[in-house]
């Protein structure tokens, strides 16, 4: 079966179960609302509407900081549907007619990553419509700029798909490589909602390992996409070494991928599956 025929088969996949538009429902559900509550307390607090009492940022940082939720906090929706466009099908045995019918895995493997991107784009939209709706909509209440004539504004959406679509390819390694899909995702959220976070805090306050921490996938992804609440939440005692370069924060979430679908694919995607 070739390349074409395994991706067709892989749409049919993921398309014919409710996981994929649940996850999306909870992504526009919780990146929604991250985002309004910011974009409410922060719109209010620099136009003067919360008195000198709340935090407050320059007029021209506040539209890329809230358009940027869609990916500093949204980042584990494309990260665990990758994961689990993997694991449901180790789960569920339904890998074993795919690789009956394809014997050749890496093309099966290849059908998977080229299908994640197209998901990783749908989630992209959803996220960015998710993020940049609620925010626009209180800046303009507020009589603030939405920055929406500015082409970086359109280079950092752009960015925030392309983060997506990394995310998800990140995902399909993790799931290649670690077969359970209870540990996989009780690992992924450990790792996005725990590990790092606690790192990144850290490393706002301890200059050893702010420059390791700063090469973590999170970091890397809000490197790529040009801003991130978590900048903001370091506050002014903080560390304020340089962020890496956008392109090398993508740079650095494609090398993660690459090492997870490789590692997946020699450990674990060619062994017996039952």
């Amino acid at each position: 079966m070739s390349v074409v025929a395994a991706s067709r088969s892989e749409f049919t996949k993921q398309f014919s179960t409710s996981m994929w538009w649940i996850l999306a429902i909870v992504l526009v559900a919780y990146v929604g609302f991250t985002a309004a509550v910011l974009a409410f307390a922060l719109a209010a607090s620099t136009t003067g509407a919360l008195g000198s009492d709340g935090p407050s940022l320059p007029a021209d940082q506040l539209s890329p900081l809230l358009y940027s939720v869609g990916t500093s906090v949204g980042y584990v929706f494309p990260l665990l549907i990758g994961t689990l466009m993997v694991t449901t099908e180790f789960r569920h045995k339904t890998l074993t007619p795919t690789f009956l019918a394809t014997p050749r895995r890496g093309t099966v493997l290849w059908a998977k990553i080229l299908v994640g991107i197209v998901v990783g784009a749908l989630f992209g939209v959803i996220g960015v419509i998710a993020s940049v709706g609620p925010a626009a909509a209180f800046l303009v209440g507020y009589g603030l700029d939405t920055d929406f004539a500015s082409s970086d504004t359109w280079a950092l959406l752009g960015r925030m798909l392309i983060a997506y679509v990394l995310w998800v390819v990140i995902g399909i390694g993790v799931g290649a490589l670690v077969r359970n899909q209870v540990g996989a995702v009780v690992g992924v959220l450990v790792f996005t909602q725990f590990l790092e976070p606690v790192a990144r805090a850290a490393a706002a306050f301890v200059t050893q390992i702010e420059p390791i921490v700063r090469y973590l996938p999170g970091a890397a992804s809000d490197a790529l996409v040009g801003a991130s609440i978590f900048n903001m939440a370091a506050g002014p005692g903080a560390n304020t070494t340089e962020p890496l370069e956008w392109w090398v924060g993508g740079l650095v979430l494609l090398g993660y991928a690459a090492v997870l679908l490789v590692l997946g694919y020699l450990v674990s995607w060619r062994r017996d599956v039952s």
